[in-house]
């Protein structure tokens, strides 16, 4: 039977080992387990690499750290960025590289009880296959920063409020109950990225969405609008809408009252809410004087 740290002694090795660059591919990353590789790694080493993904729903299961960030403030060889489609793990140093199913967590890694079942195995760093990776993510990539980080943990913290322990549970809820809050859809993104702050009451908000629709730290602003679109398209009084070709804000505020329970003002105000949403993520527009969405772009 493999001993329980075998696969932290095997990238161990390889970090103390390392020469030149140090690439490290993990969606998810504890913030101690990180540290203890930083701390394997020679000072002759100039630039380490850490590419990893921060899901609010992830995040607040305890699966990642986003406090990792505070690792690159210490270490400034240390460069964090993240690519929200990333699922591959890989560890590299000059010629050599890791490949398998290992995170950078306790549980991964061996560095806590009752450790998972892992995989790595070493392959050239020239395989074509670990140059096709690298290269999808360095065209995905974003460069993480404080903003995202303390962010994508304060979504973390609201979800835990607000859910059962169970993380499907929590993701059903997120699909099937959510409906945007803040009334300044066009504020989402600029928050979101940190161009902009608001008042107390519009954070608020800004944020509940935010933790709710799942977003993933890290999206450009094309892909935000993509994602938000298509999350408003599953709420369940939208969709049936939607895919009938009734959108009037009749037919929806009677589908949120009968489906979400909301009364005849709170129906209204989601309506209102729902639209000027759908008007600025998704490819809709309000035809002048009987409020009905149409699908496309509104001309000038």
């Amino acid at each position: 039977m493999t001993e329980p740290a075998h696969i932290w002694r095997q990238i161990e090795e390889l970090m103390t080992g390392a020469h030149g660059r140090v690439t490290l591919v993990a969606p998810f990353i504890k913030r101690e387990v990180l540290a203890a590789a930083l701390s394997a790694v020679p000072a002759s080493v100039e630039s380490i690499e850490c590419i990893t993904r921060w899901v609010p729903e992830e995040v607040a299961a305890g699966a990642s750290d986003p406090e990792i960030i505070e690792l690159a403030e210490d270490d400034k060889r240390l460069r964090i960025a993240l690519c929200p489609s990333l699922h591959a793990k890989l560890y590299l140093t000059g010629e050599r590289c890791l490949i398998g199913s290992a995170n950078l967590t306790g549980k991964a890694t061996g560095r806590a009880t009752n450790p998972n079942i892992e995989l790595l195995v070493e392959a050239s760093a020239a395989h074509p296959e670990v140059g096709r990776v690298l290269a999808e993510i360095e065209a995905c990539a974003i460069e993480a920063t404080p903003h995202m980080a303390a962010l994508v943990r304060r979504q973390a913290e609201l979800l835990k409020e607000h859910r059962p322990t169970a993380s499907e549970q929590l993701r059903e809820k997120a699909q099937q109950g959510w409906y945007p809050v803040t009334r300044r859809p066009e504020a989402v993104y600029l928050y979101y990225c940190g161009r902009a702050q608001f008042g107390r009451s519009v954070e608020a908000a800004i944020l509940q969405d935010l933790a709710f629709l799942g977003v993933p730290a890290g999206l450009t602003e094309a892909q935000f609008s993509d994602w938000v679109e298509s999350r408003l398209r599953e709420i369940p009084a939208l969709k049936a809408l939607v895919e009938g070709d009734r959108l009037t804000n009749v037919e929806l505020q009677h589908a949120l009252q009968e489906q979400a329970g909301l009364t005849d003002e709170q129906a209204k105000r989601a309506t209102e809410t729902i639209a000027t949403w759908l008007r600025h993520f998704g490819r809709f527009y309000t035809d002048v004087g009987t409020w009905e969405l149409r699908h496309g772009r509104e001309l000038s």
